[in-house]
């Protein structure tokens, strides 16, 4: 993954949470970084937490809870749509969006989930 790859999809992350600025945000997290490309489809997908700086306290609060991780898709040639998934599958919740099982199989996901850990 590129670092023009990685502001695109703080920015995209970060537009969900309208009133924090991308700005706020110092990067993605190591080790939680996900992304692929999906022939089939035409698509690229990546998943990651974003890290608030440390001096921004709307940034923190913006990736608690659903907002604890991200997964992202752009078709071939678009832009990047976020999703907050940080409580996908908690509470009977489901995913915004649907990965497809071979990005699921490469990144060593449960099958129907959109982030790691139980199916969602």
């Amino acid at each position: 993954m590129t670092n023009g790859v990685r502001r695109q999809l703080i920015a995209a992350a970060a537009s969900l949470n309208g009133n924090v600025p991308v700005s706020e945000f110092k990067g993605l997290e190591s080790g939680e970084i996900h992304y692929a490309y999906d022939p089939a489809t035409d698509t690229y997908w990546a998943a990651a937490s974003l890290l608030p700086r440390d001096d921004s306290s709307a940034a923190a609060v913006a990736v608690q809870d659903n907002g604890s991780y991200n997964l992202f898709r752009r078709s071939s040639g678009g832009a990047w749509t976020a999703y907050d998934v940080g409580l996908a599958g908690v509470g009977g919740t489901k995913c915004p969006t649907t990965v497809p099982p071979t990005v699921l199989r490469l990144w060593g996901w449960p099958s129907n989930s959109c982030r790691p850990g139980p199916p969602s």
